[in-house]
Order: structure tokens, then sequence, then C-alpha cells
């Protein structure tokens, strides 16, 4: 094997070498990796050894059921992931630029943002640039940010939490999110005064799943209390399915206050009258270090920091290795 390799090895890797690392990945199998490719056999294997050669290191073990990637091949295919998928985003910024487009972005929020934030922002930005494409996709931070990490994203805006790495975002704060407890107009418990969680522990709660943040507050909040939780439970991701379940049921879920002011106006929910401080550390608009945005999503990026409040080129400290913002005037997003 070569020493590590510097910039004029690393000039001879080919698309085509990233593809089978991808394929191995999948495969586990140089056979089926190069049937993919409509490559032989041997001319995978010699792509392989070349690109080891290249980046001094075995990327596979070899056994006789196929291949099985080392720790340094679970680097190098975690990188020709994000070069074949930025390859793929150039194609399409180019497609669409000879289409008459003006660029495209791909969007990850979680629920709070999705009813504030991001309405108002795309709103602006088609108002401005209505030919960008934009993508949105609602899902809850910790699968926002990994989507984030895989270049399927190109801006998230989520929750910083049970990430075990985070050196290569960048956050800007949004404000602190409010959560209140609530159940359908007519709940009985609608009627009572004073409640506390011990009077909420035998209900039925719709929850998000083990590991989401504001969950993992509740549960504190419970055990502060020398109360095991909730016990019973239904489990959904999906904002819409929880509020139609607080209608059609005696459910209770805990939902951000602001997602729930048209419930509210309309009289179809109430929140109950119980005192519980299930507020969460904000959520915050994430990109990627090291990767330079398409010029729709910069747009994108422009508007988001506007409908914010936040200064066009970011809040200043917003590039520190641990994420987080040490600006004046601005809270520690880790407090």
């Amino acid at each position: 094997m070569h020493p590590l390799p510097d910039r004029l090895h690393l000039a001879r890797l080919k698309t085509l070498q990233l593809l089978l690392l991808v394929h191995l990945d999948e495969k586990r199998s140089l056979l089926r990796a190069a049937e993919t490719l409509h490559v032989t056999q041997p001319a995978a294997s010699r792509l392989l050894q070349s690109l080891e050669d290249t980046l001094g290191a075995q990327l596979f073990t070899r056994h006789a059921r196929g291949v099985i990637p080392t720790e340094y091949g679970e680097i190098a295919i975690r990188h020709a992931r994000v070069s074949l998928t930025e390859l793929d985003e150039a194609r399409s910024e180019i497609a669409s630029l000879k289409a008459g487009m003006t660029g495209q972005v791909a969007l990850g929020t979680e629920w709070s943002a999705a009813t504030t934030y991001v309405p108002r922002a795309v709103t602006l930005l088609k108002e401005r640039h209505p030919l960008v494409l934009v993508s949105i996709e609602m899902e809850f931070s910790e699968v926002c940010i990994r989507r984030l990490q895989e270049a399927d994203l190109d801006i998230a805006i989520a929750r910083v939490h049970r990430i075990p790495d985070v050196s290569r975002l960048c956050y800007e704060p949004l404000s602190e999110v409010r959560h209140s407890i609530v159940g359908r107009v007519g709940h009985p418990l609608t009627r009572k005064r004073h409640l506390s969680l011990r009077d909420l522990d035998t209900q039925t709660w719709v929850l998000p799943p083990r590991g989401n943040v504001m969950r993992d507050r509740l549960t504190m909040r419970f055990l502060e209390q020398g109360l095991p939780g909730p016990r019973q439970v239904v489990e959904t991701s999906s904002l819409s399915i929880t509020t139609s379940l607080l209608h059609t049921s005696d459910m209770i879920a805990a939902l951000a206050t602001d997602d729930l002011r048209p419930y509210f106006a309309s009289g179809s929910l109430k929140a109950l009258s119980v005192d519980v401080d299930l507020r969460i550390s904000p959520a915050g608009i994430i990109t990627r270090r090291d990767h330079k945005l398409s010029p729709g999503a910069e747009r994108m990026l422009g508007v988001l920091r506007e409908v914010a409040g936040i200064p066009p080129g970011g809040w200043p400290g917003a590039l520190v290795p641990d994420i987080a913002v040490i600006s004046p005037g601005r809270p520690d997003p880790r407090a």
C-alpha cells in the first residue's frame, strides 16, 4: 500500500470507482457489483485494487461469501455517496437551467417550523424567484439531520439532539418553542382546574417515538415527580394523525403551542390546565459546513434567515466546532 494520497493521487480517482464502492457496500459481492456496473469481475477487482492503492488502505475484507467493508472502507463509502450525490445535483442544476428554471432546493423541517417559518419563507422565495423548485420534507429532527449529513437535503430546520457528530454542521438558532398538553374540547380533564402530572399518569397519550427531544423532556418531568411516565401510549410521527386521534377520542398529547393555534381558534382542541415546563432548546437552520449551496438553496437560506430575523450572513460564531452559537445577545442553545 502507498502512504496517504496527495492531490495527484486523488486526481486519478474515477467515477466508476466511486460507483463500485457504493455497489460493493450494497451487494457485498464483487461479482454482483461488477454485474451492476456492466463490467467483468476481473475489471472490478482491478478498479478496487487501484482505489485501495490510491487511498493507501484496505477498504474491504474478502471472504468466501463476498466482501465486508473495513473501517477505512466505511469512510470511503460515505464520501463516495456524497460525491456521487453532488455530481447528480450538478447534473440536475444544469438540466434545470437548460429548462429555464433558476435552481432548486431540498429542505427538511421538524413539525413546529413546518407550520411557522417554512411556509412564510417559501412564500417569500416564490414571490421573488418563482422558478426555483422547492422540495419540502417534514421529519423528526434526528432524521432531518441524518439526511442532511447524507447530502439528501440542502438545508434542515431541526434541533440538535442525540446527534453523534455535529462537527461539520453550521447552526443558526430560531426562537424557543413552548408546548401545551391538549385534548379535545369536551374532554373530561378540560373541565378541571389545577391538574398535576399525577392526574395525567393514567391517560392514553399520543407521543412521538422514543428518542424524540420533546418526549424525553416529558418523561423527565414525570420522573422528577416520582412517576413512571405515560404507560398507555400511541406512537406516531405524524401531526395530522395525532390531531385526528385527539379529535376522536379522550387521548391527550403534548404539542408545540404555535402548531395548535388553528385548533384553538376553531374550538376543536383545548389546553389542559396543567403547569409543565416542556420548553426545549430552539430548532435551528442547519447546513453542512463543507458544502457550497446551489444558487436555489442560497436563496432559500436567505429568506429563512430573513423570516427568522437572522442577519444575512448568519450569526457571528455560528461556525464554531461544537455547533454552539456564542454571539452577543443570543442564547446558547446548549443551555
